[in-house]
């Protein structure tokens, strides 16, 4: 679909009586301005209304109200229900626990619980720990909002729908920071700022979810099939849950497969792109290579490459729309398949719309190929590169955003030059090369300062050179573990050394290869 084809909304809603939902809005706007009271009100909604779905209010709000900027935070839900009480059905639908708006909604009752604990502690004389908790639960609310702009508002943004997307992005926001800021006035010792905050933050997180609850979900639930709730799945789990567990068989074998590596995703859209240019009629078979710029790869090879590179990749084309994405593990930010087709002003809050909009006509019109962000935070550093992608004549096809976290790279000092595996916090085997000799490491003291000899993976194939440079006590404790080893106290140490690995020690004492590698793991962890 063409940006320019924008959806109507009411193609996806049972029949709309626009003069009805107009009479609503009349006697609301008279009402604000103090023009009828709350009893004159509600008679006339009765009157001439009768009932109101939330989708007619959410129908009323995308094509009647004009924009304005922070819309969304300012409107007072309970003011509106207080109005509509008597004519609104607001009852919570009856959903599987694993159905994604249900998700929304246990989320939201976890969060409530955490807001009552906020109201509970505050009574008291602040213990900072106890707060420094509460907070680290209410931070994962980001997790929530992250979903919900992902994956929620991206579907409900193709079915005309956009509202969410412009206004409520807004609110999302607000929150996150809100919660972010209030935390750090209690970190720098602003004790009694932070707790005059609670009581805003509270109300702020209750009426968002007062506006989810009464009108963004149960207009999801009619607008959006049941068949692309469970596509949804997919994504959901793929950025995460707060608070909440959602059982891997309740998701489906579809979600299973997803998680555990799975590449169909990727080759359906890559099959689809071939498609685009005319190559449908003789899909290749997945054996097949393709020619590319340098080479020839198969469609598995490709997602393969992508899904292994150490940054992340996504690209928008020369109509502004969001078309790939690499799926790689370690993604800095959540991101979802929903994101693809979306206009890419879209997937941007609203106040850094312009900024999208600066540099995609700087690209388009030549003025500039490249700019560049990062962001700095203490223990976290993510390098952005943004490059206006161009065909051999020079025409603008597009824009490749290319995301990297920095943190390790810009931690590094001195130089490594040594073969040593180690696991790394997140549990990742990392390796390192060594091109200098026995004689060079003792002249230099070139040891590897970088490794944990406490987390240090030993194998068969670890050499022993690289076990003294991180641990040298275990030169004399070898002997203890086997007598063989008391040959590293001869001269022919220095021709051994160079050579030998953890296999080759093994082999040459007698010693069985599992109880060698535990003694020298309990050596290199004392």
């Amino acid at each position: 679909m063409n940006k320019m084809d924008k959806p109507s909304m009411d193609q996806y809603l049972p029949k709309i009586d626009r003069e009805k939902i107009e009479r609503m809005l009349e006697i609301r706007r008279l009402y604000d301005d103090g023009k009828i009271t709350l009893e004159e009100g509600r008679a006339r909604l009765k009157a001439e209304v009768g009932s109101i779905r939330a989708y007619e209010l959410a129908f009323a709000e995308q094509e009647f109200k004009a924009f304005e900027d922070d819309e969304c935070r300012k409107e007072d839900i309970q003011a509106m229900m207080d109005l509509y009480q008597d004519i609104w059905d607001t009852s919570r639908p009856d959903l599987p626990a694993d159905h994604p708006l249900m998700c929304y909604y246990r989320e939201n009752d976890a969060m409530r619980k955490h807001l009552l604990a906020v109201e509970d502690l505050v009574q008291y004389p602040v213990i900072r720990n106890q707060w420094y908790e509460l907070y680290d639960e209410l931070a994962k609310f980001k997790i929530h909002l992250s979903r919900k702009q992902n994956q929620l508002y991206s579907l409900l943004e193709r079915k005309g729908f956009d509202r969410p997307t412009t206004t409520m992005w807004l609110l999302d926001d607000f929150i996150r920071d809100e919660i972010r800021d209030t935390r750090k006035l209690l970190e720098d010792g602003k004790e009694e700022e932070f707790i005059e905050k609670q009581k805003m933050i509270v109300a702020d997180i209750r009426d968002l979810m007062q506006k989810e609850e009464q009108v963004l979900y149960p207009t999801s639930l009619v607008m959006i099939k049941p068949e692309e709730f469970e596509d949804m799945k997919e994504g959901d789990r793929e950025i995460g849950f707060a608070w909440i567990e959602v059982k891997p068989t309740e998701t489906g074998t579809k979600s299973q497969t997803s998680t555990s590596g799975s590449s169909d995703g990727l080759e359906k859209d890559l099959l689809a792109l071939l498609a685009k240019h005319g190559y449908a009629a003789n899909a290749p078979h997945p054996d097949e290579k393709l020619e590319v710029a340098t080479g020839k790869l198969t469609l598995e090879q490709i997602n393969l490459i992508f899904r292994h590179l150490p940054v992340d990749l996504s690209y928008v084309d020369e109509n502004e729309l969001v078309c790939f994405y690499s799926d790689t593990e370690h993604r800095v930010f959540p991101r979802s398949k929903n994101v693809i087709g979306r206009d890419v002003k879209n997937c941007h809050p609203r106040t850094s719309v312009h900024i999208v909009e600066e540099i995609i006509q700087k690209f388009r019109s030549g003025e500039a190929d490249t700019v560049d962000f990062w962001i700095n935070k203490p223990g976290f550093f993510v390098y952005i590169t943004y490059t206006a992608v161009r065909d051999e004549h020079g025409r603008f096809r597009g824009i490749l955003e290319m995301m990297q976290n920095c943190t390790h790279i810009r931690a590094l000092e001195g130089s490594r030059t040594l073969l040593v595996w180690s696991k790394s916090e997140n549990g990742e085997t990392t390796r390192v090369e060594e091109e200098v000799t026995m004689e060079e490491e003792e002249k230099t003291g070139n040891v590897p300062a970088e490794i944990d000899r406490k987390t240090m993976v030993v194998t068969a194939e670890t050499r022993l050179k690289d076990l003294l440079a991180v641990c040298p006590e275990l030169k004399g404790e070898l002997p203890k573990i086997n007598s063989s080893f008391k040959m590293l106290s001869t001269p022919l140490a220095r021709v051994m050394i160079p050579k030998a690995n953890v296999g080759m020690m093994s082999e040459r004492s007698g010693m069985p290869l599992a109880d060698l590698i535990k003694a020298i793991e309990e050596v290199l962890r004392r």
